[in-house]
C-alpha cells in the first residue's frame, strides 16, 4: 500500500508529488537464503514497510506426515531444515517414544546428545561463514569450510550421510557406533576449536564489518517474546532462555550447558552469539565422549515390532535446535501412521518480525539484517 506525500525541491520551485516505490525482493534474488520474498515499500533508499511472503517452497510435509509411519516420518523431517537435520529427526523420535513410553539405552541418550551437538556446530559454522559473504567478506567461507569438513568426516562415518544423516531411530540410533569413532571425534573437535580463533579474529577485527553489523537491525527483547523469536537470534536480545538448561532432554540435564547471550540485539550481537555458542557446544561435545568413555558395553537401540503402532493420545515433543525451538504435537489414534503431527518451526517464526525490524532501514542494511537472521527457508515453509 503506497501512500502520497509533497516534496520541496528549492526556494521558489514548484512542488512535485511524490509516492512510496513497491519493490519487491525475490522470490528469486542473491541477498535471500533461498526462495524467499520480501516486499518492500520504499521512501528513496528507506524502508517505510516490509512484508516477508513466504510458501514459495512448500512442500507440505504437514500432511505428508499423516501418510507415512513413524519410521517413515523421519525422512521427512530431516528436511526441512536441511542445515540442522539431525536435531530435526531427534525432535520425531522423542515424541513418538514418550507415547510409547519407551526407555532408550543410555549408550544412545548421550551418542544422540553428542551427535546433536556436532550438528549444531556444524549449522553454526555455515552461517559464520556465509554471513561475512553477505557483506562483503568473501575469505571467511572458505575458513568455515575447511572445519566444517572435520566434523563432516566423523558425521558421514556414522551414519553414511553428509546432510541428511537418517540416523535416529525410535527407541534409539540406526547402528553401534564405529569401533574408535569416539576418538576420532575428539580429535576433530580439538582441531576445530584450535582454529577457530582463525575465523573471529578474521571476521571481529574488520571495522568494515564492525560498521555494516554493529547498532544496525536491532531486536528489543519486547519484539522477540511478541513474535516468539528462539534462539541465537533471540540470545542476543538478552532472552535467557534455553531448552537444554531450562527444560533438560537427552542427557542435558547431567551437563553444564553454557547459555550464551547478548544484550545489544543488532547484527553483531547475533553474530557473536553464533560465533561464541560454537565454543560452548564443543565443550558439551568432549563432556559427553568423556562420558560415553566410561559407560559399559551395552545396546545402542530397541528391538520394535514389524508393524510400530503408536497408542491413542497426543504429547508434544519439543528440542533446541541450532536455529531455535523446534516442536511436533504428535495426535495418535492408536494407527501406525499419526493423525495429526504439527511442526512448530524455529525459521518460521523467527522471520515474522522483519516486518518490524525492517521499516526505517536503509536498503543496503537490508541485506544485512536479512542474513543476521540466520534461517533456513524450508524450515520456514515447511
Amino acid at each position: 500500500m503506497s501512500t502520497e506525500r509533497i516534496v520541496g525541491i528549492g526556494a521558489g520551485a514548484k512542488e512535485l508529488a511524490t509516492e512510496d516505490m513497491i519493490l519487491n525482493i525475490g522470490p528469486q534474488h542473491p541477498s535471500t537464503h533461498g526462495v524467499l520474498r520480501l516486499r518492500l515499500a520504499l521512501d528513496g533508499e528507506r524502508i517505510r514497510s516490509a512484508e516477508p511472503i513466504v510458501g514459495y517452497m512448500h512442500r507440505g510435509a504437514e500432511k505428508l506426515f499423516e501418510v507415512r509411519d513413524f519410521r517413515q516420518i523421519i525422512v521427512l523431517a530431516n528436511r526441512h531444515d536441511w542445515l540442522s537435520a539431525f536435531s530435526s529427526e531427534l525432535g520425531v523420535v522423542l515424541a513418538v517414544e514418550r507415547m510409547l513410553g519407551m526407555e532408550v539405552p543410555e549408550r544412545a541418550v548421550w551418542a544422540r546428545t553428542l551427535l546433536a551437538e556436532l550438528n549444531r556446530v556444524l549449522n553454526h559454522l555455515m552461517f559464520l561463514g556465509s554471513y561475512p559473504l553477505e557483506v562483503g567478506a568473501i575469505t571467511p567461507i572458505f575458513y568455515a569450510f575447511r572445519e566444517r569438513e572435520e566434523l563432516q568426516r566423523v558425521m558421514e562415518e556414522v551414519s553414511g550421510g553428509r546432510m541428511h544423516y537418517m540416523f535416529n531411530r525410535v527407541g534409539g540410533l540406526k547402528e553401534e557406533l564405529p569401533l574408535g569413532w569416539g576418538e576420532r571425534v575428539r580429535h576433530a573437535v580439538a582441531a576445530v576449536r584450535s582454529r577457530m580463533d582463525d575465523i573471529a579474529d578474521l571476521i571481529m577485527g574488520n571495522e568494515i564489518f564492525r560498521a555494516r553489523t554493529r547498532g544496525v537491525g536491532v531486536l528489543s527483547r519486547e519484539q522477540i517474546l511478541q513474535y516468539g523469536v528462539s534462539g541465537p537470534i533471540a540470545r542476543a536480545s538478552g532472552v535467557d532462555f534455553d531448552l537444554r538448561r531450562d527444560e533438560p532432554y537427552l542427557a542435558y540435564g547431567e551437563l553444564d550447558v553454557r547459555v550464551v547471550t547478548r544484550a545489544e540485539g543488532d547484527c553483531l550481537a547475533r553474530f557473536e552469539c553464533l560465533l561464541d555458542q560454537v565454543h560452548a557446544s564443543l565443550d558439551l561435545a568432549d563432556a559427553c565422549l568423556d562420558r560415553m568413555a566410561d559407560l559399559p558395553p551395552g545396546p545402542i537401540n530397541q528391538r520394535l515390532p514389524k508393524v510400530l503402532k503408536v497408542p491413542e493420545g497426543h504429547t508434544y515433543a519439543w528440542t533446541e535446535n541450532p536455529l531455535g525451538l523446534n516442536g511436533y504435537y504428535l495426535v495418535s489414534r492408536g494407527e501406525k501412521t499419526p493423525w495429526r503431527m504439527k511442526l512448530r518451526s524455529a525459521s518460521f517464526s523467527n522471520i515474522q518480525v522483519l516486518s518490524e525490524m525492517l521499516p526505517g532501514t536503509l536498503i543496503a542494511d537490508m541485506v544485512a539484517i536479512l542474513g543476521s537472521m540466520f534461517f533456513v527457508v524450508g524450515d520456514i515453509d515447511k
